[in-house]
């Protein structure tokens, strides 16, 4: 399993500095990646219950969870390693219960950086954060990851980034727990990552067209989304499965055994 390239360029996606960089040229605004709330909500709707503890990882400055409060969900933690990203998400936030945001590495979710520290922590509360553990086994109902796993496979380190990321999502699950992955990767890049024993996950894939594609003719699908799409035991696609969309999104939802 080596560094993927298929949805890199000449940015360095896993690196810090760069996310701060561009945080701060954008100032203020907002983007989501890849797909917008609208388009995901029927599988986030179907596998993750209102009442989930939610984390988001790599949150940056996207509106999914923003439209997720809005959509009945009632508890979800954003984490991000830009301290820029963070620290803007949480005054734009203030005054949404609902939503908590801290700084943090997605490979090393015991790690507290303590800057975003009164965010979930009370500040009459009197703690020393090296003695808190964040977050602790078995914390999250459902994890949501859009891009996030994408940026670490841009990096140099990226097979050993990739093994960390998903050894603390599974830490993080609990038994039943859902873990979300919207991605760029099809099974033959992903699914070496995702299909390991020691994290016990049944994996459904699911395919989206980008939102703004336009299939040739202007003519309508007759295939569902919602429709999952069968994995060979290679883990590669089913030899007669076309995309619609050749650079289309992935959703493989994976649930931890219980």
């Amino acid at each position: 399993m080596f560094r993927d390239v298929s949805s890199c360029n000449t940015y360095n996606y896993g690196d810090a500095l760069y996310w701060d960089s561009r945080y701060i040229q954008e100032a203020g605004g907002a983007f989501d990646w890849y797909q917008r709330y609208s388009s995901l909500r029927p599988f986030v709707r179907n596998y993750v219950p209102t009442s989930s503890r939610v984390l988001m990882v790599g949150c940056g400055n996207a509106l999914i969870s923003e439209d997720m409060v809005k959509d009945g969900y009632e508890d979800i933690m954003n984490i991000d390693i830009s301290s820029v990203a963070i620290d803007m998400m949480r005054r734009k936030y203030e005054f949404v219960p609902q939503l908590k945001y801290m700084q943090m590495d997605v490979r090393d979710m015991s790690f507290f950086s303590g800057r975003s520290f009164d965010s979930v922590i009370d500040k009459d509360m009197q703690m020393d954060v090296r003695d808190m553990s964040f977050f602790p086994d078995e914390s999250f109902d459902s994890v949501i990851d859009k891009g996030t796993l994408d940026s670490l496979m841009c990096g140099t380190d990226a097979p050993i980034s990739a093994t960390r990321m998903l050894g603390e999502v599974s830490r993080l699950l609990k038994p039943g727990g859902i873990y979300m992955l919207i991605t760029y990767g099809d099974p033959t890049a992903r699914m070496p990552h995702l299909n390991r024993p020691a994290y016990s996950w049944n994996i459904v894939l699911y395919n989206l067209p980008r939102p703004d594609f336009k299939r040739p003719g202007g003519g309508s699908s007759t295939k569902s989304n919602m429709e999952p799409i069968p994995i060979t035991e290679k883990g590669t696609l089913p030899a007669d499965f076309v995309l619609e969309d050749p650079d289309s999104h992935f959703i493989y939802v994976c649930k931890k055994d219980g």
